[in-house]
């Protein structure tokens, strides 16, 4: 009987309850004696109680049953999800992964948590302070179980099939070219159809927020109407063979066991939820005249750090839009920068590189180390013809940038056995112009 169905509003104010229990929302208060329906209510608080009501975050859940009635948690295999950067040696190269194998099942059956395999990422999530940039290849659904992460709020990026997302709040479909956030602590479980890969930013200690605009004005990037929040959803389902929920509690992963479903929400309201935001919907705001705007116009999220203007993590995208500077080179011009910058690619070829950074792979430059356009598109945009023309139709890339040095792990560097030996040739064949005659 159900059908998807959204509320939109960034950060709002919302109240939904499942239309098969009508009234099920308490009038006046969040916590009578007793609740509607016999439900129990439940506060999820993602801020500290004492925060600003500009950021204060939290979320009251009407439940068949409390979140509380589960065996103890034990320890769980983690696989190839971690927080340890010293594995490995440091490593300041240009760095870029060919496409992620996906395998085939059923020989090798990976859901979204057995999928997950941590590329880099910088601090820990003991201090509440750090990030994890993380891939997920999976070919099955999660059955009777699901994940809450107790470290920080994912910002999940599918690349490669759709995912069904059964949360607290309710369902979402999120498919390539949209995201979703689930902020810290709330239940999920996700549903694939096939063979299924992405990208997830994980951050410790602060939420995502919209960027602040400043001379932009009141319009532009990503619209805060723009982003949906799922309506509540219930099921009141026994497993009597074991539901299990998993914790990521401190960069590990635990399992705790119950005899029902955790997706027994009847109704909620608050300002903590999960949310998703198509990427078309962006309103990019580009150069006019010549030179380069940085590329933080193009910021769809942002987690704030406790520096003025200095974020934890970006989250960046590279849209199709109107290229017309004059006399400008026009693709990304050669760069050394104090952020860390991890891009992938969701779908087409990105204008620097048309060669080598392919949907499903990636590339990290790290602090202060070099990048910029390859040869062949230096040469190209060095002598082409500057009329107006439509840059990255078709196509979508995007960047985790962030103030933190991030570290490889094992993993990224040699057990993925993606990682492009030979990026670094494709900067090569550069050679100088240079000539002290002719200015």
């Amino acid at each position: 009987w159900f059908i998807l169905q959204y509320m939109s509003g960034f950060g709002n104010e919302h109240v939904s309850e499942d239309p098969r229990c009508p009234g099920a929302l308490p009038e006046g208060q969040n916590n009578p004696q007793v609740c509607p329906y016999g439900l129990y209510a439940e506060q999820l608080s993602g801020s500290a109680f004492t925060c600003p009501r500009a950021t204060n975050k939290r979320s009251w859940l009407y439940r068949i049953l409390p979140s509380v009635c589960h065996k103890p948690f034990k320890p769980l295999k983690e696989g190839h999800l971690t927080h340890n950067w010293d594995e490995v040696e440091p490593d300041p190269n240009q760095l870029r992964w060919k496409p992620f194998e996906i395998p085939k099942a059923p020989q090798t059956k990976l859901d979204f948590v057995s999928g997950l395999h941590t590329l880099c990422g910088a601090g820990e999530p003991r201090g509440r302070n750090g990030i994890a940039i993380h891939i997920f290849i999976c070919n099955t659904s999660m059955i009777n179980r699901c994940l809450y992460n107790s470290d920080g709020d994912f910002l999940i990026v599918p690349q490669q099939g759709k995912l069904l997302i059964t949360t607290e709040f309710g369902k979402m479909l999120v498919e390539p070219n949209e995201i979703c956030v689930i902020q810290q602590g709330m239940r999920f479980s996700v549903e694939v159809f096939g063979e299924t890969r992405g990208y997830i930013l994980e951050v410790y200690g602060a939420h995502f927020e919209l960027p602040d605009l400043g001379p932009i004005g009141a319009n532009g990037l990503a619209n805060p109407r723009d982003f949906l929040v799922p309506v509540a959803w219930y099921e009141d389902r026994q497993v009597p063979g074991g539901y299990t929920v998993i914790s990521k509690y401190q960069g590990k992963l635990f399992a705790a066991e119950q005899d029902f479903s955790p997706f027994n929400v009847v109704a909620w309201h608050g300002n903590y939820t999960p949310y998703k935001y198509h990427l078309e919907k962006f309103m990019v705001i580009n150069s006019v005249a010549f030179d380069h705007a940085d590329p933080s116009i193009f910021t769809v999220l942002t987690a704030k750090s406790t520096r003025p203007g200095v974020a934890i993590a970006d989250f960046v995208i590279f849209p199709p839009r109107w290229g017309v500077a004059n006399n400008t080179f026009r693709p990304p011009y050669y760069h050394r920068n104090c952020m860390s910058e991890f891009m992938g690619l969701i779908k087409g070829h990105y204008e620097a590189k048309e060669e080598g950074f392919q949907p499903g792979g990636g590339s990290l430059h790290s602090m202060m180390t070099p990048h910029g356009p390859d040869a062949d598109c230096f040469e190209k945009a060095s002598k082409a013809k500057l009329e107006p023309e439509r840059v990255a139709e078709g196509t979508m890339a995007f960047m985790f940038e962030s103030s933190l040095s991030m570290a490889v792990t094992k993993w990224g560097l040699q057990t993925s056995n993606s990682l492009d030996k030979n990026y670094y040739k494709c900067w090569e064949p550069l050679k100088s112009h240079f000539n002290p005659k002719c200015k």
